[in-house]
Formats: C-alpha cells, structure tokens, sequence
C-alpha cells in the first residue's frame, strides 16, 4: 500500500505547480475506487468459483460470506475465509498500482470526474478479466504456460496500455510539440518529491514481488522471497546506472528524471520473474530495461504521444521487455509462445476496452478540461485551490 504514496509522490513531482492537488487527488481517489470496486466486483471476477479459462462464472459472494452469515462461515471454514480476506487485501494493491500508471500519463489536461470514472472500470472490469486469465486460472496460464510472476504484464502492461489509450484520445498538452515537429520540454515542479516518490516505489516493491510469493512458513519460502529481494534491488539499481549512462552519452548530461525512471524500469523489467535468475543476469535485465525506458521516452515524443512523467514507457515499454525477458530466466515451463501469448492478449484486450470506454466517457461529459483550464491549472478548475498559493499565488500563476 505505500507504494501509492510513491506513485503520489512522483507524479506530484513530475507535474507544474499549478496541478499538483488535482494529481494528489486522483492518485488518493483511485485507490479508495480501487478498494470498493475490487471488493464489489474485481476480485470475484479475477478469482471465481468456476470458469471455463475465458469466461469466470460471476460468484459475488465474497463480498457477502457466501450464502450463510460470516459467523457460519467463519465456523464451518474460517481458514478459508481469512485466506480470501488476506489475498483480496494483498491483490487490491495491484489494481490500485495499474490505475496509478494511468494517473500520470493523462496528467495536467484530464477531467478529474471522468478519470475516476475510468478507475471504476478499470479496476472492476478492465484489470480484473486479464488477471483471472494469467492469475486466476484462466487460458493464458492454463493453455499456453504464460509465465508472469508479479505482474509485468498483468499490472504494469495493463495499466500502461490503458494510459496509452487516454493519451491517444486525450491529446498533447498545449505547448508541447511546435509546428515544425519541435519538442518543448515541460519540466516538473518538484525534482525532489519525484526522487522521493521514486525511492518508496523501490521500498514498496520488495513486497510487490517478495510478497508474491504468497508465504513465508518455511526456510525454503523465506530463501525464496529473499532471493526475489536480492534480484529485485539489483535491476533497480542496474536500472539507475544504465539510465544515467544513457542520458549521459545522448544528452551530455545526467538527467536526473530519466535517471528515476531508470530505477522503475529496472524494478518493472524483473517483476515478471525475480526468483528463477541469478543476482547478474537480474542486474542485466534490469539495465536492458534502464536503456529501453530512455530511448523509449524519446521515441514516443517524437510519435507526438505525451507522457508527462514517462509511465507508458516505464510500464509498457519494458513491461513487455519483462515478459520476454523470462525466455532467459532458469523457469524450464516458460515458452516463446506462451509469452508472446500473455503480450498480445493483454495488450489488445485493455487497449480495445480502454478506448470504448474512454470513448463513451468522451461522448457523455468529455475528458479534456479547456484551454483556459489548463493554462490556468486544473487545481483551480478541478479542486478550486492550489498546492502552493504562496510561490504560485493566484489564477495559476505558477508555470
């Protein structure tokens, strides 16, 4: 759950003064919709009762305790029950972190209200059907062997792919791309939040995947998640000093936000698998990732497609680097087919999804604030105050 705080945290960092309390406000609504979506829909869905791999029979009893009070169920099966309510608190993290990497790529020009209603899609339909086909049961792990230990692909492909249909819909933010194909850096208001952010992100990630492992009871557990800790922390800082070297050699200069993003494209880049790899060729990973997530970043803007804090490119990007990367890993079930599988139904499935829902949403009350919205700041046009009325004062001021 502290990794929300990382992603607020980033992302307050990454953006103008004049939207810092409009993102703090979508990434602290996005996860209570999270909570109360998964809950009423989104867990039932990624884990039924019964299935037939692409369809889940739709069993909401989780909600309820099944049939009976919670006090008979608690009598005839409490192990089961409390085993429900401990993975369900531990999954609504993961939908929460998928609808965050759309909360920062959709920033500065979005409507507040149709991003949360996105988030309510998202997180209990979108999310929860391609989690129940790799983690739920479902074709992708039972038919073709899909191998995504935490999620490279069910979180973080997800989520970027739907960032990636908002942004296609939503446009660039006024002023960044020139006439003649010119790029206009829009530099972030607060450099050390983001790096801030960046470091919880790294914390919170040892138990995004060392809790993956879903238990600790034995000394064959405990070796395993502390292998996935040691993998874990050396693509994120194989991803640091890849990042930094690359901007160095590209730009002649370190830049410190490719430098962060570096970090969370190590860490993305090992969660499809960080227990089957030695700590070098997680260090490998994670520095593939680290140059992928700079050229990436850069390709995309000259593709005209505006990501302010670079998450279509971190999540997306070397997402799917992270699921090819499993090719190598010491996993013996792992195929080619099985992945480009996992790759290609993820992708398609909550790209089509997300555009017939941003679509609709367009349609019905629209996603984009106005010009003079923007230029003023979506604080005061979607909160009606501002993060720093000191530095900034009035009517947005602050750039």
């Amino acid at each position: 759950m502290w990794m929300a705080a990382g992603f607020a945290m980033l992302e307050a960092g990454l953006v103008r003064s004049k939207n810092t309390a409009e993102i703090l406000t979508k990434n602290i609504a996005l996860f209570a919709v999270a909570c109360i979506m998964y809950m009423i829909m989104g867990y039932n869905i990624m884990y039924p009762g019964d299935g037939n791999g692409y369809m889940p029979v739709f069993d909401f009893s989780f909600m309820f305790g099944g049939d009976n009070s919670v006090e008979d169920v608690l009598a005839s099966d409490g192990e089961t029950y409390y085993s429900g309510m401990s993975d369900f608190f531990f999954q609504v993290v993961f939908v929460a972190t998928a609808m965050s990497i759309v909360s920062g790529a959709v920033a500065e020009r979005m409507k507040l209200w149709s991003f949360l209603i996105f988030a309510v899609v998202m997180t209990g339909f979108i999310y929860p059907m391609q989690g129940y086909w790799k983690w739920g049961g479902g074709f992708l792990d039972a038919d073709f062997g899909f191998q995504d230990f935490a999620g490279s692909g069910v979180v973080h492909l997800c989520g970027a792919t739907a960032a990636l249909a908002g942004v296609l819909l939503l446009g660039a933010r006024k002023g960044k791309y020139g006439p003649n194909g010119q790029i206009n850096p829009i530099p972030g208001a607060n450099l050390p939040l983001a790096t801030l952010g960046t470091f919880i992100l790294w914390l919170g990630w040892f138990g995004f995947n060392g809790g993956s492992e879903l238990k600790l009871s034995d000394i064959g557990e405990a070796n395993a998640v502390a292998a996935v800790f040691v993998n874990t922390n050396a693509a994120a800082a194989a991803g640091v000093v890849a990042a930094a070297l690359t901007a160095r050699l590209l730009f002649g200069k370190t830049d410190l936000t490719m430098t962060l993003n570096g970090a969370l494209a190590g860490l993305v880049a090992i969660t499809a698998e960080p227990l089957a790899h030695s700590p070098l060729s997680a260090t490998i990973i994670g520095a593939i990732g680290g140059v992928l997530v700079v050229f990436s970043i850069l390709t995309l803007d000259k593709m005209k497609i505006d990501d302010p804090v670079g998450a279509i490119s971190v999540h997306g990007v070397v997402g799917i680097w992270g699921l090819i990367a499993v090719l190598f890993s010491q996993n013996e079930s792992v195929s080619v087919t099985g992945q480009l599988m996992g790759i290609v139904v993820i992708f398609a499935w909550t790209l089509v999804m997300s555009l017939i829902f941003w679509l609709i949403i367009k349609a019905v009350m629209g996603i984009r604030v106005s010009e003079e919205e923007e230029y003023e700041g979506v604080d005061l046009g979607e909160c009606g105050l501002e993060a720093y009325p000191e530095f900034t004062g009035t009517k947005g001021s602050g750039l």
